[in-house]
């Protein structure tokens, strides 16, 4: 299915959870079976509407807690008949942990989390001790994980807990990826505020 094809009128990208404990099988969201992504904490989306119209042969998931930022989103998305986009809207942590089948990703991008910068709120981030094992879980063998902050702190602790984990090596960010830029990131960006960039890919290991 090509995409842009439009969507059936009416037709929402966002999949409803109807289950606090049931698995979601990602791929039955999609019309065509492909490599299968997804972005935590998608904000206004102005990343992953550029990243599924660069890469039709890719599914997108992308998810987001705020319901003003995943509707507007699904209406862009929808404009555009991104038929290789779904959204999920919830708290990424609890996703992670309860409601993705092992094995099914290709990629998962993190871009700009929440740094609770406060010592007393790190316990809050969402790339903490639990991310790397349950990452790895879900990503098929040779996937990756791509990250993104402007945060100098929360970078070296995103690096030292990858660094440390079982299974991950460090890989490269490529530059067609660092050129898709996210809403956050045009705002630092502009204040001369530099982008940390880091990738891990599941090894055998």
């Amino acid at each position: 299915m090509s995409r842009n094809k439009a969507l059936p009128p009416g037709e929402s990208l966002i999949h409803p959870i109807t289950s606090a404990i049931e698995p979601i099988d990602l791929a039955k969201l999609f019309p065509v079976e492909q490599p299968l992504e997804l972005e935590l904490g998608s904000g206004d989306g102005s990343f992953t509407l550029q990243y599924a119209l660069a890469h039709p042969g890719t599914n997108i998931v992308a998810l987001e807690r705020l319901l003003g930022r995943i509707t507007k989103l699904d209406r862009k998305g929808h404009r555009a008949g991104l038929n290789n986009l779904r959204l999920l809207r919830a708290e990424a942590a609890y996703v992670l942990e309860y409601l993705l089948p092992p094995g099914m990703l290709d990629a998962i991008h993190v871009y700009f989390p929440d740094p609770w910068p406060k010592k007393r709120h790190h316990k809050h981030r969402l790339i903490s001790e639990p991310f790397p094992p349950l990452a790895r879980r879900l990503l098929r063998e040779d996937g990756i994980v791509y990250l993104r902050t402007d945060d100098v702190d929360y970078f070296e602790k995103m690096r030292e807990l990858f660094d440390s984990a079982p299974g991950f090596e460090r890989a490269e960010t490529p530059g067609t990826l660092k050129a898709l830029v996210t809403d956050f990131e045009q705002e630092f960006n502009a204040q001369g505020i530099p982008t940390n960039y880091a990738a891990y890919r599941k090894t055998s290991n």
